[in-house]
């Protein structure tokens, strides 16, 4: 739909306010919208209007395609010193027998269960375990590249980053040459939460602060190590909060351009000090997905991870702002299956996440890391 048809389907639209209306002509005309806008359209947009909105924003950066990647995970531990209320995952060290802290050779077995599978990016993240510090994973990430050494390594979020670092006595500029150096590509974008200084002291006030993290991100991408960005929604914050949020990575993006792809977070509830505070509806989680893509327009990709919300809503946020849905993952990684998402195996084959994306009518593109094109299954079957 072009723009002029937009713009003339929203002059005949008497249920939509003027208000909206006027966000919507910005949105079609390429304008960025306000933080006030974002705010309102969390507020005061229908989820119809919002998708309409998302996937015209959606569809002029990436067309129909959709991108996944075949990865898998490591997570080295779940042992944490970390008490974040939000967690179903982490272990504190008093709780160490209920745990797993995984060997360097444990690990590296997992990279060579991989012999001759063509993935493309292995994943590295867990607890942060006082024991295992930044030379520490410096070396296992040597060692991940001399058994794949064309694997593209995404480690460790910035709450770990900044742990070792200062454990290390080095800068953030330091740490990150160190294991860029032994042969880390990129950073994911966990550890982010929410930005709110006095909502993330309530639920993880002990780990670093908003500032630190996007201090993170900026230095690493000054080093030319691409980063994902997070959000945790759906808990005790409130749509300005969130729009706070995603304009404190906006405005980092503008200055860098380093962030590949948003990441939504869903807030689950189980097995966790926050089990009393209810889950997002899934109108919420479209909803959420919409705004994020109307407001990030620097970004150009966003990511829902299938794992989280699981295949259904995956497919349902096709249609609201994103163009990635992960990766295979291959029943690697326990961080949402233990706090109680649909997804307790988390694991689709190549052939299965192909399926699912056509079943809704997009194309499937096999992606790397950074977003470079693999492969395109649009137009043939897969085998593996």
């Amino acid at each position: 739909m072009t723009t002029e048809s937009n713009n003339s389907l929203l002059k005949n639209a008497t249920y939509i306010s003027n208000e909206l209306k006027s966000i919507a002509n910005k949105v079609f005309n390429g304008y960025r919208i306000s933080v006030e806008e974002g705010i309102t359209l969390f507020e005061k947009g229908e989820l119809n209007f919002l998708g309409i909105l998302a996937n015209f924003v959606r569809e002029k950066k990436n067309g129909n395609d959709v991108y996944f990647n075949r990865n898998f995970h490591i997570e080295p531990t779940n042992i944490c010193v970390f008490d974040c209320k939000f967690c179903s995952y982490s272990r504190l060290l008093k709780q160490k027998e209920e745990g797993w802290e995984l060997t360097i050779e444990q690990m590296l077995d997992i990279v060579r269960k991989y012999d001759g599978i063509p993935v493309t990016e292995v994943h590295i993240v867990g607890g942060v375990h006082p024991k295992m510090g930044l030379m520490y994973f410096a070396e296992l990430i040597k060692k991940v590249k001399e058994i794949r050494p064309e694997i593209h390594v995404k480690a460790f979020t910035a709450v770990e980053l900044d742990y070792m670092c200062r454990k290390a006595k080095v800068s953030y500029k330091e740490g990150l040459r160190i294991l860029k150096d032994h042969g880390q590509d990129s950073l994911p974008g966990g550890g982010a939460e929410i930005f709110d200084e006095v909502l993330r002291a309530q639920i993880a006030g002990d780990k670093c602060t908003s500032k630190e993290w996007l201090e993170m991100h900026e230095t690493a991408h000054s080093l030319g190590m691409p980063s994902n960005a997070t959000m945790l929604y759906g808990h005790i914050e409130n749509y300005s909060h969130r729009i706070d949020h995603m304009n404190r990575l906006r405005e980092l993006q503008d200055k860098t351009n380093g962030f590949n792809t948003f990441i939504p977070l869903k807030f689950r509830n189980q097995g966790n000090q926050m089990s009393n505070v209810p889950e997002a509806s899934v109108i919420e989680d479209l909803k959420n997905y919409a705004v994020s893509r109307i407001f990030m327009d620097n970004f150009n990709h966003i990511k829902a991870y299938w794992p989280m919300i699981g295949r259904s809503t995956a497919q349902l946020s096709l249609n609201y702002g994103v163009d990635d849905i992960d990766g295979t993952i291959d029943d690697s990684t326990k961080i949402y299956s233990m706090a109680g998402s649909e997804e307790q195996n988390p694991s689709l084959t190549t052939t299965e996440l192909v399926e699912l994306i056509k079943q809704v009518g997009r194309r499937p593109i096999e992606r790397d890391t950074i977003y470079n094109v693999v492969k395109d299954y649009s137009q043939e079957s897969v085998l593996n």
